[in-house]
C-alpha cells in the first residue's frame, strides 16, 4: 500500500466534503505516493506524537485535529507547530487531519461520547445544509432499469434509512443529430421521437463523481442530457452534535457525576441546576457555545460540550444546564474510533494507538 490508499479510505469513511469551511482537513504533510510501513493515530500531532511514530516504524500520522490550521509563513522552528512539521519532514512522516469530517460523521465523535453516556433515539443536532444533490436525466426505456440500477451502486438514491429512491416519469424526447454525430438511435440529419424515462434521484455531495462516471458509462446516447440541483433539504445523518435520550431519567447531580465518570474528566463545570429530571441529552464534542440555543431548541435538559466562557453560561437562561467537560475529554476516545476503522480495512499494515497523552490542560487534585 502507499499513503494514497489509505487516504482514500479515510475520504470514503468521513468526506472531507463534510469538513466545516473554517477547518484544515487532509494530508497536510507528506508524499502521497511513498510506500507504507505503518499508522499512528493521535487526537493531536506534536514532537512527541512524532517522536513515537518513529520509534514504532510508522510513516504516516492520522490525526484527529489539525496540526496546521493556519498559514505557515516560515519553517524555522519558532514554534511548536513549526517544530512539529520539520521533524516529521526530516523522517518521512506525512500527516494526515480529519477532524470536523468526523466531527459532522454520524457515527463519529458526537456517537461516541453518545455511547458513553448510554443515549438513545440519537439525532443530529444541527443537521448540515447543501450536501445533498439532485439527478435529473432522461434515458430510453429500455435502459432504465440498467441506469437505475449503476446510479444506485455508485451511492445514489439512499434517503434516511431507505435507498434505492428513485422517480421516474415517462415521456417523449426529441433530438436530431448534427454532421458530426454517431446516434444510437435515429438517423443522423433527421428528426427523431423517441419514449424515454425522466430519471430523478437523489445523492450525497461527495459521490458526485462516482454518480457522473457511472451515468456517462451506462447511458447508452452519446450525448447525455442531464441536470443537477443542489438542494436545501436537511441532512438527517451529516451534521454537528447530537441529541438523545437516556434510557430512564436521572437526577442532574447524579447525571453531572456520571459524565465525570464515564467521560474520564477530573472537572466538571456546569451552570445553574434546574432541579428537574434529566432525560433529554445534547452532546458536542470540542468547543460548542455556538450550539447553545440549538441545544435549547431541542428540548434538551443538559449539553455536555467544551470550551465554554463565562458568560456563555448565562445563556442558560434557566431552559438547561450546560456542562463543560474538557475540550480533550469530548474527544479522547475519538481516536479508538479511528483505530477500530482502519483496524478492520487494513489487515496486513500496523494500525498503532498511540500512548501519548496531549492534553495541554493540567488538573490539580
Amino acid at each position: 500500500m502507499i499513503i494514497k490508499d489509505v487516504m482514500t479510505l479515510m475520504q470514503s469513511w468521513a468526506p472531507l466534503n463534510y469538513a466545516e469551511d473554517f477547518d484544515n482537513v487532509g494530508l497536510l504533510v507528506g508524499d502521497p505516493d511513498r510506500e507504507l510501513k505503518g499508522i499512528l493515530v493521535t487526537l493531536d500531532t506534536l514532537e512527541a506524537t512524532v517522536d513515537e511514530a518513529i520509534e514504532k516504524n510508522c510513516n504516516l500520522i492520522i490525526s484527529f485535529h489539525p496540526i496546521i490550521f493556519k498559514g505557515l509563513k516560515s519553517l524555522t522552528g519558532k514554534t511548536y507547530v513549526e517544530r512539529t512539521v520539520i521533524r516529521a519532514i526530516q523522517n518521512d512522516i506525512a500527516i494526515y487531519a480529519v477532524h470536523t469530517a468526523l466531527d459532522n460523521h454520524f457515527q463519529g465523535v458526537n456517537a461516541m461520547i453518545c455511547n458513553k453516556l448510554g443515549l438513545i433515539n440519537r439525532k443530529v443536532l444541527i443537521p448540515q445544509q447543501h450536501t445533498i444533490k439532485k439527478l435529473q436525466t432522461y434515458v430510453p426505456d429500455d435502459h432504465a432499469e440498467s441506469l437505475r440500477t449503476a446510479l444506485f451502486e455508485a451511492g445514489a438514491g439512499n434517503i434516511g434509512n431507505y435507498d434505492h429512491c428513485s422517480f421516474n416519469l415517462q415521456g417523449t424526447g426529441t433530438f436530431r443529430g448534427g454532421e458530426g454525430s454517431d446516434p444510437v438511435v435515429g438517423k443522423k440529419g433527421e428528426l427523431h421521437f423517441e419514449k424515454e424515462t425522466q430519471l430523478n434521484i437523489t445523492y450525497p455531495k461527495h459521490a458526485e463523481g462516482r454518480i457522473l462516471k457511472a451515468l456517462k458509462e451506462t447511458h447508452p446516447y452519446e450525448e447525455v442530457a442531464y441536470e443537477i440541483y443542489g438542494l436545501d433539504n436537511s441532512n438527517q445523518h451529516i451534521g454537528l452534535g447530537m441529541t438523545g435520550d437516556l434510557p430512564e431519567a436521572m437526577n442532574e447531580s447524579s447525571f453531572l457525576k456520571d459524565i465525570t465518570q464515564q467521560m474520564n474528566t477530573p472537572g466538571l463545570r456546569h451552570s445553574a441546576l434546574r432541579s428537574k429530571p434529566v432525560k433529554k441529552v445534547a452532546v458536542l464534542g470540542g468547543s460548542g457555545a455556538f450550539a447553545i440555543e440549538q441545544a435549547i431548541a431541542a428540548g434538551a435538559d443538559v449539553f455536555v460540550t467544551a470550551d465554554l466562557k463565562y458568560h456563555d453560561f448565562y445563556r442558560a437562561e434557566g431552559k438547561i444546564v450546560l456542562a463543560d467537560i474538557g475540550h480533550y475529554e469530548s474527544e479522547q476516545f475519538t481516536k479508538e474510533l479511528i483505530v477500530k476503522y482502519l483496524t478492520k480495512k487494513i489487515t496486513n499494515f500496523a494500525v498503532v494507538l498511540s500512548t501519548c497523552n496531549t492534553n495541554p490542560v493540567k488538573y490539580l487534585y
